[in-house]
């Protein structure tokens, strides 16, 4: 049983979903601020962390960059509002794994956690030589590990989060072939979550960022004004 901690000084989000959480079978601890949930890190590290931004006492970004003096590993997700977008990118460049966005869908956070989770179980047991070679995805200078969440471009490491390794998944799957933006929201959130066009083009556009960090010059992910994406092999 995984042991997941939430920490967020909105006691009607701890609530609710330590009781979604506990309904999927994982054990939960929670935090109404950073300082409590850090001294209680201190003494044993949870599994993986969910945690708000904002917060008193000791902000998430605070509470993340006391964590990663522990731990680099620990799976961290950020809950951040809807207009955080300075503070998603800052969480992610001090190691946070992925951000959901409030007012957020509590079966999209059992996705990410799930996903995350197994993520680091195979790094664990891929650390240990136990797992075998996994069948990955190659279009030309692009190479994904689905097992391992891992990507390169032109052999370099790129570090994306779990909705950005899903998008980018979907259109390198068929080359050439035109996602529209519905398609990608379906591939990103299950189908209980509503979220706008503008959504996919800001995580295409992180996605886009992100690759360029790897070659100035990516250009494989094209965009059809009015219709969709898609990717093209270089």
């Amino acid at each position: 049983m995984s042991r997941i901690a939430l920490v967020d000084d909105d006691r009607n989000i701890l609530t609710s979903v330590a009781i979604t959480l506990e309904a999927e079978g994982f054990e939960v601890e929670t935090y109404n601020d950073g300082q409590s949930a850090l001294d209680a890190f201190m003494q044993r590290l949870p599994d993986m962390a969910v945690l708000d931004i904002k917060m008193p006492r000791m902000d998430g970004m605070d509470l993340l960059q006391r964590l990663r003096q522990k731990t680099k590993t620990m799976p961290v997700i950020f809950l951040t509002s809807k207009d955080d977008e300075i503070d998603e990118v800052l969480g992610l460049r001090m190691g946070a794994d992925d951000y959901v966005t409030k007012p957020f869908s509590q079966r999209l956070l059992v996705e990410r956690i799930r996903a995350l989770l197994r993520r680091q179980e195979v790094i664990a047991k891929d650390d240990a030589g136990e797992v075998e070679e996994s069948k990955s995805l190659v279009r030309g200078e692009l190479t994904m590990d689905p097992l391992r969440h891992a990507v390169t471009w032109k052999g370099k490491d790129v570090s994306l989060t779990v909705t950005e390794f899903l998008l980018l998944q979907a259109l390198a799957q068929r080359p050439g072939f035109v996602k529209s933006r519905d398609q990608l929201m379906d591939v990103a959130y299950d189908d209980q979550v509503y979220v706008d066009d503008r959504t996919i083009d800001s995580h295409i556009k992180r996605l886009r960022k992100k690759m360029r960090t790897a070659d100035d010059d990516f250009s494989a992910i094209e965009t059809l004004y009015g219709i969709g994406y898609r990717y093209n092999e270089e």
